[in-house]
Protein backbone atom coordinates (compact mmCIF):
# COMPACT_ATOMS: atom_id res chain seq x y z
CA UNK A 1 0.00 0.00 0.00
CA UNK A 2 1.22 3.51 -0.81
CA UNK A 3 0.73 7.01 0.55
CA UNK A 4 1.68 10.41 -0.81
CA UNK A 5 3.75 13.24 0.61
CA UNK A 6 5.00 16.59 -0.65
CA UNK A 7 8.77 16.94 -0.41
CA UNK A 8 11.41 19.59 -0.97
CA UNK A 9 13.44 18.27 -3.90
CA UNK A 10 16.01 21.09 -3.91
CA UNK A 11 16.45 24.57 -2.49
CA UNK A 12 14.25 27.23 -4.01
CA UNK A 13 10.80 28.66 -4.67
CA UNK A 14 7.52 26.74 -4.12
CA UNK A 15 7.96 24.90 -7.43
CA UNK A 16 10.62 22.68 -5.80
CA UNK A 17 7.85 21.03 -3.74
CA UNK A 18 6.88 17.76 -5.50
CA UNK A 19 4.41 14.98 -4.74
CA UNK A 20 5.97 11.54 -4.25
CA UNK A 21 4.68 8.08 -3.26
CA UNK A 22 5.95 6.13 -0.25
CA UNK A 23 5.40 2.63 1.06
CA UNK A 24 2.94 2.54 3.97
CA UNK A 25 4.87 0.42 6.45
CA UNK A 26 3.91 -0.91 9.87
CA UNK A 27 4.92 1.24 12.87
CA UNK A 28 8.07 0.32 14.80
CA UNK A 29 8.32 -0.31 18.53
CA UNK A 30 6.84 2.59 20.59
CA UNK A 31 5.81 4.30 17.36
CA UNK A 32 2.36 5.25 16.06
CA UNK A 33 1.24 5.53 12.45
CA UNK A 34 -0.96 8.59 12.09
CA UNK A 35 -3.32 9.51 9.28
CA UNK A 36 -2.91 13.26 8.99
CA UNK A 37 -6.06 15.37 9.11
CA UNK A 38 -4.44 18.81 9.20
CA UNK A 39 -1.03 20.45 9.07
CA UNK A 40 -0.04 24.08 9.14
CA UNK A 41 1.95 26.10 6.62
CA UNK A 42 4.35 28.52 8.25
CA UNK A 43 7.35 30.77 7.74
CA UNK A 44 9.66 28.05 8.99
CA UNK A 45 8.59 25.88 6.05
CA UNK A 46 9.75 28.64 3.71
CA UNK A 47 13.08 29.00 5.53
CA UNK A 48 13.56 25.23 5.26
CA UNK A 49 12.75 25.31 1.56
CA UNK A 50 15.50 27.85 0.93
CA UNK A 51 17.93 25.81 3.02
CA UNK A 52 18.39 28.22 5.94
CA UNK A 53 16.87 26.26 8.82
CA UNK A 54 19.42 24.64 11.18
CA UNK A 55 17.07 21.88 12.39
CA UNK A 56 16.00 20.65 8.94
CA UNK A 57 17.08 17.21 7.68
CA UNK A 58 18.88 16.70 4.40
CA UNK A 59 16.89 17.23 1.21
CA UNK A 60 14.64 15.55 0.10
CA UNK A 61 12.16 15.73 2.97
CA UNK A 62 8.58 16.78 3.64
CA UNK A 63 8.11 20.05 5.57
CA UNK A 64 5.19 20.50 7.94
CA UNK A 65 5.87 21.70 11.49
CA UNK A 66 2.69 20.51 13.20
CA UNK A 67 -0.04 17.95 12.68
CA UNK A 68 -3.46 16.84 13.86
CA UNK A 69 -4.27 13.26 12.94
CA UNK A 70 -5.86 9.97 13.88
CA UNK A 71 -3.81 7.03 15.15
CA UNK A 72 -4.08 4.42 12.41
CA UNK A 73 -1.80 1.72 13.87
CA UNK A 74 0.54 1.31 16.83
CA UNK A 75 3.79 -0.52 17.33
CA UNK A 76 4.86 -2.79 20.15
CA UNK A 77 5.04 -1.14 23.57
CA UNK A 78 2.83 1.85 22.77
CA UNK A 79 0.65 2.64 25.80
CA UNK A 80 -0.13 6.37 25.73
CA UNK A 81 -2.38 6.27 22.66
CA UNK A 82 -4.56 3.70 20.90
CA UNK A 83 -5.91 3.19 17.41
CA UNK A 84 -8.65 5.73 16.72
CA UNK A 85 -7.32 8.42 19.06
CA UNK A 86 -7.08 11.93 17.68
CA UNK A 87 -3.66 13.37 18.42
CA UNK A 88 -1.50 16.43 17.93
CA UNK A 89 2.25 16.67 17.51
CA UNK A 90 4.97 19.24 17.01
CA UNK A 91 6.78 17.47 14.18
CA UNK A 92 9.11 20.26 12.93
CA UNK A 93 9.01 18.48 9.55
CA UNK A 94 7.04 15.63 7.97
CA UNK A 95 3.55 17.15 8.09
CA UNK A 96 3.07 17.58 4.34
CA UNK A 97 1.94 13.99 3.96
CA UNK A 98 -1.05 11.69 4.14
CA UNK A 99 0.60 9.68 6.95
CA UNK A 100 3.38 10.24 9.45
CA UNK A 101 5.19 7.93 11.90
CA UNK A 102 5.97 9.33 15.36
CA UNK A 103 7.21 8.05 18.69
CA UNK A 104 4.38 8.10 21.23
CA UNK A 105 6.21 10.55 23.51
CA UNK A 106 5.49 13.32 20.98
CA UNK A 107 1.73 12.77 20.87
CA UNK A 108 -0.89 14.83 22.71
CA UNK A 109 -4.51 13.71 22.72
CA UNK A 110 -6.96 16.17 21.15
CA UNK A 111 -10.67 16.54 22.01
CA UNK A 112 -12.67 15.21 19.07
CA UNK A 113 -15.05 18.16 19.43
CA UNK A 114 -12.38 20.50 18.05
CA UNK A 115 -12.14 21.44 14.39
CA UNK A 116 -8.83 19.98 13.08
CA UNK A 117 -8.00 23.19 11.18
CA UNK A 118 -8.40 25.30 14.32
CA UNK A 119 -6.67 22.77 16.57
CA UNK A 120 -3.59 22.50 14.34
CA UNK A 121 -3.25 26.30 14.41
CA UNK A 122 -2.54 26.14 18.14
CA UNK A 123 0.43 23.79 18.04
CA UNK A 124 3.09 26.17 16.73
CA UNK A 125 1.62 29.67 16.65
CA UNK A 126 -0.37 29.70 19.87
CA UNK A 127 2.13 27.71 21.93
CA UNK A 128 4.83 30.13 20.77
CA UNK A 129 2.65 33.12 21.69
CA UNK A 130 1.52 31.63 25.01
CA UNK A 131 5.02 30.75 26.14
CA UNK A 132 6.48 34.12 25.15
CA UNK A 133 3.78 35.95 27.11
CA UNK A 134 3.50 33.69 30.14
CA UNK A 135 6.80 31.82 30.51
CA UNK A 136 9.27 34.38 29.12
CA UNK A 137 7.67 37.80 29.69
CA UNK A 138 5.44 36.65 32.58
CA UNK A 139 2.86 39.32 31.73
CA UNK A 140 0.17 40.44 34.12
CA UNK A 141 -3.10 42.29 33.64
CA UNK A 142 -2.60 45.88 32.56
CA UNK A 143 0.94 45.47 31.21
CA UNK A 144 1.79 47.54 28.14
CA UNK A 145 3.12 45.54 25.21
CA UNK A 146 4.23 46.19 21.63
CA UNK A 147 3.76 43.36 19.12
CA UNK A 148 5.68 43.72 15.86
CA UNK A 149 4.40 41.70 12.92
CA UNK A 150 1.04 41.58 14.66
CA UNK A 151 -1.06 40.35 11.72
CA UNK A 152 0.75 37.07 11.04
CA UNK A 153 0.04 33.63 12.47
CA UNK A 154 1.93 34.14 15.75
CA UNK A 155 0.94 37.81 15.80
CA UNK A 156 -2.78 37.08 15.75
CA UNK A 157 -2.26 34.43 18.45
CA UNK A 158 -0.51 37.06 20.57
CA UNK A 159 -3.42 39.45 20.00
CA UNK A 160 -6.01 36.94 21.19
CA UNK A 161 -4.00 35.80 24.20
CA UNK A 162 -3.13 39.40 25.06
CA UNK A 163 -6.80 40.30 24.96
CA UNK A 164 -7.57 37.38 27.30
CA UNK A 165 -4.79 38.61 29.61
CA UNK A 166 -6.14 42.20 29.64
CA UNK A 167 -2.95 43.69 28.19
CA UNK A 168 -2.63 47.16 26.69
CA UNK A 169 -1.39 46.30 23.22
CA UNK A 170 0.20 48.19 20.36
CA UNK A 171 0.84 46.33 17.12
CA UNK A 172 2.64 46.99 13.84
CA UNK A 173 0.99 45.85 10.61
CA UNK A 174 0.23 47.18 7.14
CA UNK A 175 -2.79 49.47 6.97
CA UNK A 176 -5.05 46.94 5.24
CA UNK A 177 -4.62 44.56 8.20
CA UNK A 178 -5.41 47.01 10.99
CA UNK A 179 -8.97 45.76 11.42
CA UNK A 180 -7.61 42.50 12.89
CA UNK A 181 -5.67 44.42 15.52
CA UNK A 182 -8.58 46.69 16.42
CA UNK A 183 -10.89 43.68 16.74
CA UNK A 184 -8.71 42.36 19.56
CA UNK A 185 -8.29 45.68 21.34
CA UNK A 186 -4.83 46.61 20.06
CA UNK A 187 -3.76 50.05 18.88
CA UNK A 188 -2.53 49.61 15.30
CA UNK A 189 0.61 51.22 13.90
CA UNK A 190 1.21 51.30 10.16
CA UNK A 191 4.85 50.27 9.83
CA UNK A 192 4.99 51.71 6.30
CA UNK A 193 3.94 55.27 7.14
CA UNK A 194 4.54 55.55 10.91
CA UNK A 195 7.62 55.22 13.08
CA UNK A 196 6.45 53.01 15.93
CA UNK A 197 8.97 54.62 18.29
CA UNK A 198 7.38 58.04 17.74
CA UNK A 199 3.92 56.57 18.40
CA UNK A 200 5.04 54.75 21.55
CA UNK A 201 7.03 57.65 22.99
CA UNK A 202 4.03 59.94 22.56
CA UNK A 203 1.46 57.48 23.95
CA UNK A 204 3.66 55.90 26.64
CA UNK A 205 6.35 58.44 27.66
CA UNK A 206 7.60 56.16 30.45
CA UNK A 207 8.03 53.26 28.03
CA UNK A 208 6.53 49.82 27.62
CA UNK A 209 6.73 46.81 29.89
CA UNK A 210 7.39 44.37 27.04
CA UNK A 211 8.11 44.18 23.34
CA UNK A 212 7.44 40.92 21.49
CA UNK A 213 9.33 41.19 18.22
CA UNK A 214 8.72 38.94 15.24
CA UNK A 215 10.73 40.93 12.69
CA UNK A 216 14.32 41.02 13.97
CA UNK A 217 17.16 43.06 12.52
CA UNK A 218 16.83 46.79 13.22
CA UNK A 219 13.53 46.18 15.03
CA UNK A 220 15.47 44.78 18.00
CA UNK A 221 17.34 48.04 18.58
CA UNK A 222 14.17 50.07 18.14
CA UNK A 223 12.24 47.69 20.38
CA UNK A 224 14.70 48.20 23.22
CA UNK A 225 14.30 51.95 22.81
CA UNK A 226 10.54 51.56 23.37
CA UNK A 227 10.98 49.81 26.74
CA UNK A 228 10.86 51.36 30.17
CA UNK A 229 13.72 50.72 32.57
CA UNK A 230 13.27 47.12 33.70
CA UNK A 231 11.32 46.23 30.58
CA UNK A 232 11.97 43.14 28.48
CA UNK A 233 12.07 42.30 24.78
CA UNK A 234 11.26 38.79 23.58
CA UNK A 235 12.26 38.05 19.99
CA UNK A 236 11.08 35.17 17.84
CA UNK A 237 11.30 34.14 14.22
CA UNK A 238 14.27 34.80 11.95
CA UNK A 239 15.32 34.68 8.32
CA UNK A 240 17.56 31.68 8.81
CA UNK A 241 20.69 30.65 10.64
CA UNK A 242 22.69 33.82 9.87
CA UNK A 243 19.73 36.05 10.75
CA UNK A 244 19.31 34.19 14.04
CA UNK A 245 22.99 34.60 14.95
CA UNK A 246 22.89 38.33 14.20
CA UNK A 247 19.75 38.78 16.29
CA UNK A 248 21.31 36.86 19.18
CA UNK A 249 24.38 39.10 19.03
CA UNK A 250 22.16 42.20 19.11
CA UNK A 251 20.23 40.85 22.09
CA UNK A 252 23.44 40.09 23.97
CA UNK A 253 24.78 43.57 23.26
CA UNK A 254 21.65 45.30 24.57
CA UNK A 255 21.62 43.01 27.61
CA UNK A 256 25.07 44.32 28.52
CA UNK A 257 23.96 47.95 28.53
CA UNK A 258 23.42 49.35 32.07
CA UNK A 259 19.81 50.42 31.59
CA UNK A 260 17.96 47.64 33.39
CA UNK A 261 16.41 46.37 30.15
CA UNK A 262 16.72 42.76 29.02
CA UNK A 263 16.13 40.67 25.94
CA UNK A 264 15.68 36.98 25.17
CA UNK A 265 15.16 34.90 22.03
CA UNK A 266 12.36 32.35 21.87
CA UNK A 267 12.89 29.26 19.71
CA UNK A 268 10.31 26.53 20.09
CA UNK A 269 12.33 23.80 18.37
CA UNK A 270 15.33 24.18 20.66
CA UNK A 271 13.07 24.33 23.72
CA UNK A 272 11.16 21.24 22.62
CA UNK A 273 14.37 19.29 22.15
CA UNK A 274 15.59 20.35 25.59
CA UNK A 275 12.35 19.63 27.48
CA UNK A 276 9.10 18.91 25.64
CA UNK A 277 6.92 18.74 28.76
CA UNK A 278 6.22 22.51 29.18
CA UNK A 279 5.18 22.71 25.54
CA UNK A 280 2.89 19.70 25.88
CA UNK A 281 1.36 21.18 29.05
CA UNK A 282 0.74 24.57 27.43
CA UNK A 283 -0.77 22.93 24.35
CA UNK A 284 -3.27 21.14 26.59
CA UNK A 285 -4.18 24.49 28.21
CA UNK A 286 -4.73 25.99 24.76
CA UNK A 287 -6.92 23.09 23.61
CA UNK A 288 -9.06 23.72 26.69
CA UNK A 289 -9.35 27.45 25.87
CA UNK A 290 -10.33 26.56 22.30
CA UNK A 291 -12.92 24.09 23.55
CA UNK A 292 -14.38 26.78 25.81
CA UNK A 293 -14.65 29.22 22.90
CA UNK A 294 -12.09 31.63 24.36
CA UNK A 295 -9.79 31.34 21.33
CA UNK A 296 -10.67 31.57 17.66
CA UNK A 297 -7.70 30.99 15.33
CA UNK A 298 -7.78 33.14 12.23
CA UNK A 299 -7.55 30.78 9.26
CA UNK A 300 -7.00 32.61 6.01
CA UNK A 301 -7.06 29.69 3.58
CA UNK A 302 -7.48 25.92 3.46
CA UNK A 303 -5.87 23.66 0.86
CA UNK A 304 -5.57 19.94 0.33
CA UNK A 305 -2.36 18.51 1.77
CA UNK A 306 -1.14 17.73 -1.74
CA UNK A 307 -1.62 21.41 -2.72
CA UNK A 308 1.23 22.43 -0.42
CA UNK A 309 3.15 24.21 -3.20
CA UNK A 310 0.19 26.50 -3.91
CA UNK A 311 -0.19 27.20 -0.18
CA UNK A 312 3.53 28.05 0.12
CA UNK A 313 3.26 30.46 -2.78
CA UNK A 314 0.35 32.26 -1.11
CA UNK A 315 2.15 32.51 2.24
CA UNK A 316 5.29 33.84 0.61
CA UNK A 317 3.25 36.55 -1.14
CA UNK A 318 2.51 38.16 2.24
CA UNK A 319 -1.10 38.81 1.26
CA UNK A 320 -2.79 36.95 4.11
CA UNK A 321 -3.80 37.34 7.75
CA UNK A 322 -3.61 34.43 10.13
CA UNK A 323 -2.95 30.81 9.27
CA UNK A 324 -2.87 28.68 6.12
CA UNK A 325 -3.88 25.08 6.81
CA UNK A 326 -3.50 21.94 4.71
CA UNK A 327 -6.27 19.38 5.20
CA UNK A 328 -7.04 15.81 4.27
CA UNK A 329 -9.30 16.00 1.16
CA UNK A 330 -12.34 14.62 2.99
CA UNK A 331 -12.29 17.65 5.34
CA UNK A 332 -12.46 20.25 2.58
Amino acid sequence: MKYKSVVITKKGSPEVLKIIENDLRQPKSREARIKILATGVGRTDIVMRYGYYPFAPKIPFAPGYEIIGVVDAIGEGVSRVDVGDRVAALTVYGGYAEYVFLNEEHLVKVPTTLDPAEAVSLILNYVTAYQMLHRFAKVKSGDKVLLTGASGGVGTALLQLGELGNLTMYGTASLNKHDVLVEHGAIPIDYKSQNFLDVIHKAEPHGLDFVVDGIGGNYIRRGFAALRRGGKLVAYGNSGFIGLLLDLVKLQFFNWLPNGKSGEFYGITALYRKDKQPIIEDLQVLFKLLEEGKLKPIISMKFSILEAAKANELLESGKINGKIVLLAPELL
